[in-house]
C-alpha cells in the first residue's frame, strides 16, 4: 500500500507567511491535544471496562489517530507533503521497527501509522507536562539508557508487541550520515521476530536537531517514509558472543540506512 497526498509539484506553493503561521498553529494544536488527553480524554477512557491490554490497546490506538489527524492539519494548512511506502507491512507481532530520525514529526508519523504500536521515547518527554500523560497512558518505554531499559524493550517484543525505535537516540544532524547506537540491534536479537528498516526523508529539510521551528524551508517541504525489506536478527546471532552480534547486525543495518538514503539525495533538494 502506498499513501501519498500530493507531490512536490502537484500544486503551487504554500506561500511563506502563511506556512510559518501555520507552522505555529501545528505547534500549539499539539501541545493543547497533549494537555487534552491527559487531563480529559484518558480519564475518561479509564472509565471504561478493560483489563490492562486493552486499556493500553485503547490508549495507543486513541494516540494513533489523533497523530493521523494532526499529519493531516499540516497538510491540509499547507505545511507539508507526505508519502508513505509499504505501510501495510507495519504493526506485525514482534516486529521492531527500526528508522533514522531526521525531524521532529518522524515519530509522529510512525505512530500515526501503527494503530497499536509501542515506542522507545526520550526520558526527557517523560517530564514535559504536554506529553507525558499520552506517553505514560499508553506505556511506552523511557529512553533512559539503562540496561534496564533494553530488557524491557525486549520483553515487549516477546509478548508480541510492535516497537518503534531510532537508533540515532537524537535527530540526525543535517547533511550528515545517521549513527546508530548497538542498543536497537541488541534488543532485535534479545526478542524480536523480525527487524523491518524504515527509511525517512524530509525535503528540504526542516525541524532538525537545534532548530527552531520559526526557521521554515522556502517551500512546503516532503515527508517520505519507505518501509524496507524484513530482517531476521538470528540470522547475526553468535553463539556465547552477544556484543559481536550486537555489532554485525548494526553495521549491516547502518550501511542499509546509507546506501537507501544515497538513493534519495538526487531528488532530496
Amino acid at each position: 500500500m502506498e499513501l501519498a497526498a500530493d507531490s512536490l509539484n502537484k500544486r503551487p506553493n504554500t506561500p511563506w507567511p502563511w506556512r510559518l503561521v501555520a507552522t505555529g498553529l501545528s505547534f500549539i494544536l499539539f501541545g493543547l491535544g497533549g494537555l487534552c488527553l491527559r487531563l480529559v480524554i484518558f480519564p475518561l477512557l479509564g472509565l471504561l471496562p478493560g483489563e490492562a491490554a486493552k486499556r493500553r490497546r485503547r490508549a495507543r490506538q486513541t494516540v494513533s489517530r489523533l497523530f493521523w489527524l494532526f499529519v493531516q492539519f499540516m497538510y491540509r494548512s499547507g505545511v507539508l507533503t507526505y508519502e508513505v511506502e509499504g505501510a501495510e507491512r507495519l504493526g506485525r507481532p514482534g516486529q521492531l521497527v527500526i528508522a533514522n530520525h531526521p525531524s521532529l514529526i518522524d515519530v509522529v508519523v510512525l505512530i500515526a501509522l501503527i494503530r497499536d504500536a509501542n515506542c522507545v521515547v526520550k526520558q526527557s518527554l517523560w517530564d514535559n507536562p504536554f506529553t507525558r500523560g499520552p506517553i505514560r497512558a499508553a506505556q511506552y518505554i523511557s529512553n533512559n539508557g539503562s540496561a534496564e531499559m533494553l530488557d524491557e524493550a525486549a520483553v515487549v517484543l516477546q509478548q508480541g508487541q510492535t516497537l518503534i525505535i531510532f537508533p540515532e537516540g537524537t535527530r540526525t544532524t543535517p547533511g550528515q550520515a545517521p549513527r546508530f547506537h548497538r542498543g536497537a540491534a541488541a534488543i532485535a536479537l534479545r526478542g524480536a521476530s523480525l527487524v523491518t528498516p524504515v527509511v525517512i526523508t524530509v525535503s528540504p529539510t526542516t525541524l532538525t536537531k537545534a532548530e527552531p521551528w520559526y526557521r521554515i524551508p522556502t517551500r512546503r517541504f516532503h515527508f517520505h517514509l519507505r518501509v524496507g525489506e524484513d530482517i531476521d536478527p538470528q540470522e547475526f546471532a553468535v553463539r556465547g558472543a552477544a556484543p559481536i552480534a550486537s555489532r554485525r547486525l548494526n553495521d549491516h543495518l547502518h550501511q542499509h540506512f546509507i546506501k537507501e538514503l544515497a538513493l534519495d539525495e538526487p531528488t532530496a533538494a
